[in-house]
């Protein structure tokens, strides 16, 4: 069934796309609508974001919900970090990573403790929100933006969820396991294209 299909076709989709790795603005105007469209434009940004609403989904209450609150707020102070020119050593690797590994936890439904899954993700989100603030121009409403942006990725990680929620049935969760594999998969892919390039 399509609900059974899904992650396989979001992830094939991701992968069918071209790398859009954070961070191109130029010529676009730098607001609150250039915030909102920029997490589904990047591959990098969203598979890691869906990957966590579906690994919340997976580890339960409480991740379920406190995974996809953390991320966004953690991935702010990043972009708030990265604004002001704090350095993050290896800052796209990082990202990267963040597929490689949120993938990987998808596909094996890893179960890990919520205080754990809390660093993963708050690391992974720090990297992705200093990126996106290193590279925003100086001419851009940086608030504006980080709210766009802000909600966009809560709305990738609720489309996480709700991919994750098809674990209850038994294709579903052959389908997600796959669409993990595919995630990390992708993620090697953008880690080998930032240790090469």
């Amino acid at each position: 069934s399509l609900h059974d299909a899904l992650p396989i076709l979001l992830a094939l989709a991701a992968l069918a796309s071209g790398s859009v790795l954070a961070h191109s603005f130029a010529n676009t105007g730098i607001g609150f609508t250039a915030g909102f469209l920029h997490p589904p434009s990047g591959l990098d940004h969203l598979l890691a974001m869906v990957s966590v609403g579906i690994w919340g989904a997976e580890l339960g209450p409480p991740a379920i919900w406190l995974l996809p609150i953390a991320f966004p707020v953690i991935m702010a102070i990043g972009g708030a970090l990265g604004v002001i020119g704090a350095p993050l050593p290896e800052g796209e690797l990082l990202i990267g990573l963040s597929v490689v590994v949120l993938g990987s936890l998808v596909a094996w439904a890893r179960q890990v403790p919520v205080g754990a899954a809390f660093i993963i993700v708050g690391v992974f989100a720090l990297a992705h929100g200093h990126a996106h603030g290193v590279e925003l121009p100086r001419s851009a409403d940086a608030v504006a933006f980080t709210v766009g942006f802000v909600l966009s990725t809560g709305l990738l990680h609720l489309c996480g969820i709700l991919i994750g929620l098809l674990n209850r049935w038994p294709n579903g969760l052959v389908a997600i396991r796959f669409g993990g594999v595919l995630i990390a998969m992708a993620g090697c892919y953008l880690v080998y294209g930032d240790v090469v390039v």
